[in-house]
């Protein structure tokens, strides 16, 4: 009888592979499969449905491998250009990789211009969704390139300068389709661009016209969108109670207002809308309405459904929580940032029956104590985000509880919150989830504390020790260890760390955002020996850095190839 083992791939069938591939969640776990052997490497390019390019040298070979695609993103490779465009199309079979593509991501790329774009539309027919934010230097001929796709539902222009109402006129007509269109920052698009796309996109149900010149006039436009459920307009300093009475007769499926930062939008004005739409889930009023009227606390009754509202830099009172609490039993995020008569007693009426929130924005609430940090840790089990940013008030207590009750607990925000001590993050790290932890300006917290952060919240995704001039190598030690998958961290101004933490920071191999001003103990070779290992940086400050010299930037040079900026003393270098 043969003794010879029965190889395990002729075991494993493809719909097996495939089965197994998709399991694999991380990139890190995706990128070892790839390297275990051919056919799990094939398995992955039949499978593999999102692409994001870093290195533009790398594409064609990429879209070889990978004809499966779903989305192409190529918003972090900015070299991108009308020249790579057409080498693209030529040397690569586009029926393989463009025939299923639905999502592209071309934001950022203000190499591309419209004859490129004109090439790259023609050929990824399926086009559903486009981005091209922040190219600022795209205009109506670019614009009128994206309007040969018929079928797309979905584009975002933010912050492209040049376009007109001439260029949107031509994206009106050619994608008629269209569900979802964001405009902001588009500063030349007038009433007249947004009367035509009013009558000609009759499916749209998300609008963003943030920081445009929005009048009276628009909204009497837009109020004609039968279908719209999302309208955005951040910072339209012209809008007014006049222009809401429109939207109030209108738009009978709105769901979603934006008019934060409007200063002209009274809360008379966004009353007489909500009386109308009593459907609405999520109202954003931040930084526009002082002060809210009786009629204002009275409609809130009517807001059954509502599951976001922010009302930051408003005058509030206890009886608006009161009310909310009693009427809005599905809220799950409320924005309280800056506003001015927040009290333990307002918080704690609110939670009592608003017991499904997930974030919470105190940002500024000086007046708050950990007896309503605790009554929140104690009726929101779920709470996903809490933002306590210059709460002076809260101590070790309000963490204890947190760490108690609040499992699920992925953000905090405990920015200059000065009480916040090392027995404080002893008692909050039983949040093992925490994704971002925020403790700028906490003074009084050292490398214990941070090590009670580094042995429990092994998930930390990002952390902020801004001027927590107690830490230094031995607590970038302990974080090294613990935090593996840590991507963002600020450590300017925290004196005490040497070349030996840069060391332990080369450990981190998922950290891409890095911010080191001021730390004038650290040197070349400390950054030689960070970058050697950490090899997926993509943005480091080294501003008043000045034991840095040509020896980390040659290292810097060679082995960052990721990197996108470099900030040291007063330039900031794009790569």
């Amino acid at each position: 009888m043969s003794t010879q083992s029965t190889p395990i791939l002729s075991v494993l069938t493809e719909d097996l592979l495939i089965r197994i591939n998709e399991k694999l969640v991380q990139d890190s776990d995706r990128k070892i499969w790839r390297l275990i052997c051919k056919e799990f490497h094939r398995v992955d390019s039949i499978t593999r449905k999102t692409l994001r390019v870093l290195h533009v040298e790398f594409l064609l070979t990429l879209l070889k491998n990978y004809t499966n695609l779903h989305t192409l993103d190529l918003s972090v490779c900015p070299c991108i250009e009308d020249g790579t465009i057409t080498l693209l199309l030529h040397r690569v079979d586009h029926s393989m990789w463009a025939r299923n593509l639905k999502f592209l991501n071309l934001s950022r790329a203000n190499g591309l211009k419209f004859s490129g774009l004109e090439m790259l539309v023609g050929a990824c027919k399926g086009l559903e969704s486009v981005d091209v934010s922040y190219c600022c230097g795209f205009g109506d001929r670019e614009a009128a390139a994206i309007s040969g796709c018929g079928g797309l539902k979905e584009l975002r222009m933010d912050k492209c300068l040049g376009v007109s109402d001439v260029g949107l006129a031509k994206i009106v007509v050619g994608c008629g389709r269209l569900e979802r269109l964001s405009l902001k920052w588009c500063m030349e698009i007038s009433y007249l661009g947004v009367e035509l796309l009013c009558k000609k996109c009759l499916e749209l149900k998300f609008l963003d016209v943030s920081y445009l010149k929005v009048t009276s006039d628009w909204l009497r436009s837009i109020a004609a969108l039968s279908k719209l459920e999302d309208l955005a307009m951040v910072g339209c300093s012209l809008v007014n109670d006049v222009g809401l009475q429109f939207l109030e007769n209108g738009c009978p499926l709105l769901q979603k207002i934006d008019v934060s930062r409007c200063d002209c939008v009274s809360s008379s004005g966004l009353t007489a809308l909500i009386r109308r739409h009593n459907g609405l889930l999520q109202i954003d009023a931040g930084h526009a309405i002082s002060e809210f009227s009786g009629n204002f606390v009275e409609c809130m009754q009517e807001l059954k459904n509502l599951n976001a509202i922010i009302i930051d830099g408003a005058r509030v009172s206890d009886t608006i929580f009161q009310t909310i609490s009693s009427n809005c039993k599905s809220l799950i995020e409320i924005g309280l940032s800056k506003c001015t008569g927040v009290t333990n007693m307002g918080i704690m009426q609110l939670v009592s029956g608003c017991v499904n929130l997930k974030t919470i924005n105190l940002t500024c609430c000086r007046s708050i104590t950990d007896a309503a940090i605790s009554a929140i840790a104690d009726s929101c089990r779920n709470l996903l985000r809490l933002k306590l940013e210059s709460c002076n008030m809260v101590t070790e207590k309000s963490l204890g509880h947190l760490g108690l009750h609040c499992a699920l607990l992925e953000e905090l925000d405990l920015t200059d919150c000065f009480s916040v001590n090392d027995r404080g993050l002893e008692r909050l790290s039983r949040c093992s989830r925490l994704l971002c932890l925020k403790l700028g300006l906490c003074t009084n917290i050292s490398d214990t504390g941070l090590f009670y952060i580094a042995s429990n919240c092994s998930q930390l995704h990002e952390l902020d020790l801004y001027r927590c001039m107690g830490i230094g190598d031995d607590g970038l030690a302990a974080l090294s260890s613990g935090c593996k998958k840590l991507r963002k961290l600020n450590l300017s101004y925290c004196f005490e760390v040497t070349d030996k933490g840069m060391k332990s920071l080369g450990y981190l191999e998922e950290l891409s955002d890095l911010e080191l001003r001021a730390l004038d103990k650290i040197t070349g070779a400390g950054l030689a020996a960070l970058v050697t290992r950490c090899k997926r940086l993509a943005y480091l400050d080294l501003k008043h850095c000045e034991r840095v010299d040509d020896t980390g930037f040659w290292a810097l040079a060679y082995y960052s190839r990721n990197l996108r900026q470099v900030s040291n003393h007063n330039v900031e270098l794009g790569l």
